[in-house]
């Protein structure tokens, strides 16, 4: 099966992505509710807390890895490729990819977390394939709380976004990436604010197609996978708040099961 861990509720849209994509492959998620939020804390302790979930996925018969948080992928990925001997998949990088696709301005903004932003990782992946590219960032530390919360239709929201991508509207930017994977659920909120010629990549979407591709690529992984269609969803928490966003989310209702790691 393909294993997908965060924080939170954003990892779910990276399932929804991915079942939508690949609906045939069995999937299993974890959300580390209990030490939720990872946008504020410190690369080691993200860092500490994303091998562990991996390890427990694997544990749980995952083949593939999916780091469905951006500030995990940010610090963690490659302290979990060389602890652990199966596939890893993080989400900045097909946003990345994505992204350089689609720019004509090459001037591309960049919202986030503030472990995200302050890692630096876009900007570096971005100037490393392309130096000529523009990057702009903007930390968000009020979007995570606002989607777990629900309010994604709130005027309150709405107000929070524009002040949040005032300094990237003025940049001529044509592309926008959101760097979390949370804000999938306010993207239509980010399109109308930033205009209809600018790009908004939604990292979920690209890290899905990503995972097909490889899958095309590499039929010694594909045969290890079940395929079963089924969907797993663990929590190191559990909370009215998530059951509710992880249904209207993934469109049908999946029974949360409690883990404690």
């Amino acid at each position: 099966m393909i294993g997908v861990f965060d924080s939170g509720i954003g990892g779910v849209t990276v399932v929804k992505a991915i079942s939508d994509t690949l609906s045939e492959y069995d999937l299993i998620y974890f959300g580390d509710l209990a030490r939720s939020p990872y946008g504020n804390k410190s690369p080691k302790m993200v860092t500490e807390y994303a091998l562990e979930n991996t390890k427990f996925l694997i544990d749980k018969g995952a083949k593939i890895i999916v780091i469905g948080c951006n500030t995990a992928s940010s610090y963690a990925t490659q302290h979990i490729s060389e602890k652990f001997q199966v596939p890893i998949f993080e989400v900045v990088s097909p946003a990345v990819q994505s992204s350089l696709q689609v720019t004509k301005t090459k001037n591309i903004g960049i919202i986030g977390t503030r472990g995200t932003i302050a890692s630096g990782v876009y900007k570096r992946k971005i100037t490393d394939i392309n130096e000529s590219v523009k990057v702009y960032s903007n930390a968000c530390p009020l979007l995570v709380p606002l989607v777990e919360e629900g309010w994604l239709g709130k005027p309150e929201t709405s107000k929070i976004l524009k002040k949040y991508l005032h300094p990237l509207k003025g940049k001529r930017i044509d592309t926008v990436i959101l760097g979390c994977t949370h804000y999938p659920l306010l993207k239509s909120v980010v399109k109308r604010i930033m205009g209809k010629n600018v790009h908004v990549i939604d990292s979920s979407l690209s890290v899905a197609s990503s995972i097909k591709e490889f899958l095309l690529q590499s039929p010694e992984i594909e045969q290890k996978l079940s395929k079963k269609g089924k969907l797993r969803l663990l929590a190191s928490d559990i909370t009215k708040q998530f059951e509710k966003m992880a249904k209207s989310i993934l469109k049908k209702n999946v029974p949360l099961e409690y883990w404690r790691l």
